[in-house]
């Protein structure tokens, strides 16, 4: 076996056997950190100049790995949070790679030298109140599209749920003969959760399901989906993002606080933030997102610009009579006054 063929071999028993079965990850997992060795490869070709056969374990160094992290941030836009996304998936396979053959360990500790880059603490990107009706009512509900696409929005927010976590709904996960209709979700590492519907959304829901899946909805299909050559399909997260983006621009033609740019993940932001704000406690949101460290959600619980104005408001209404209207201790009193201007 030659060097090219031990390096693709070595990726294939990594995404297939490794990841899957020995750490059982999640498909959505493995599909990341395969994206990341599809933007390596892409990267060598084009940027390297290297045919597929030319690439071998022999190529890479500190330097390389660097040159494709700078690569991603300058060809790809992308965020430091992706780069080093893609840097720990790197330093995993390379990893994976000196267990099976320690002559690559070397490799490895080379790998762990390129750093994991700071970056600055973002403010959460949600939308105001305003801004989510402005965004909600845009949808031309006249069309079944747009039926479609409001509905994902509104199940969005209402559920707080990641945009895969709803692309991978199917029938059976959204149960509505019970006194409280609500949803299974999904999340990382195929952990499960449910979430509770409210009233209206179900009303969404019912109207949704007649149109797109008809009186005797399968249970195995999927809720949202897209019809191809006549054939159904699971609908894409690119869809998800195209259509959120079309109606984002729309909005923001009408109301200003809604940003320039909308995408999916908006709506569980902004869901999170509306349920902290009236004084849902910090567990309860987490359990809610299906995050496993409360560390994540920690990113929800600072006080943001309209919080502090709500509460300096309520704290100059509720000291300004105490204060201002109470008579002063020194009026009358001359010896008080002098002495409390330093006199006496």
């Amino acid at each position: 076996m030659n060097n090219n063929e031990k390096f693709f071999l070595c990726i294939k028993n990594w995404l297939t056997v490794f990841l899957p079965k020995q750490r059982c990850l999640s498909e959505n997992s493995i599909k990341a950190y395969k994206m990341t060795l599809n933007l390596l490869i892409e990267f060598l070709r084009t940027e390297k100049e290297l045919s597929v056969k030319n690439i071998s374990f022999d190529i890479f160094d500190k330097t390389l790995i660097s040159n494709f992290i700078e690569w991603l941030e300058n060809v790809r836009k992308c965020s430091i949070s992706t780069q080093n996304s893609r840097l720990m998936a790197l330093r995993s396979f390379f990893h994976y790679a000196a267990i099976c053959d320690i002559s690559l360990t070397s490799l490895e500790l080379e790998i762990l030298k390129v750093p994991v880059k700071k970056s600055k603490g973002k403010t959460v990107e949600y939308l105001s109140e305003r801004a989510l009706k402005t965004l909600l009512d845009t949808p031309d509900t006249r069309t079944k599209i747009g039926l479609r696409n409001r509905f994902f929005m509104i199940l969005m927010y209402d559920t707080a749920a990641r945009c895969q976590e709803l692309l991978d709904l199917k029938i059976k996960d959204i149960v509505l003969k019970t006194d409280k209709p609500y949803v299974y979700l999904t999340g990382k590492g195929n952990k499960q959760r449910s979430v509770p519907l409210l009233p209206k959304t179900v009303r969404h829901y019912e109207k949704y399901l007649h149109e797109f899946h008809g009186n005797c909805p399968l249970s195995e299909d999927y809720v949202f989906y897209t019809i191809t050559y006549g054939i159904k399909h699971q609908m894409s997260e690119d869809n998800a993002e195209a259509f959120m983006k079309k109606y984002g621009k729309q909005a923001h033609e009408r109301c200003n606080e809604v940003p320039e740019r909308v995408h999916p993940h908006q709506l569980r932001h902004t869901r999170a933030i509306h349920l902290y704000r009236s004084g849902m406690p910090l567990p309860f949101i987490s359990e809610l997102l299906g995050h496993v460290n409360m560390t994540t959600t920690n990113i929800y619980a600072y006080a943001d610009t309209e919080m502090k104005r709500k509460a300096l408001e309520k704290a100059a209404l509720s000291t300004a009579p105490a204060i201002f209207n109470q008579k002063a201790s020194w009026e009358n009193d001359e010896d008080m006054i002098l002495k409390l201007s330093g006199l006496r």
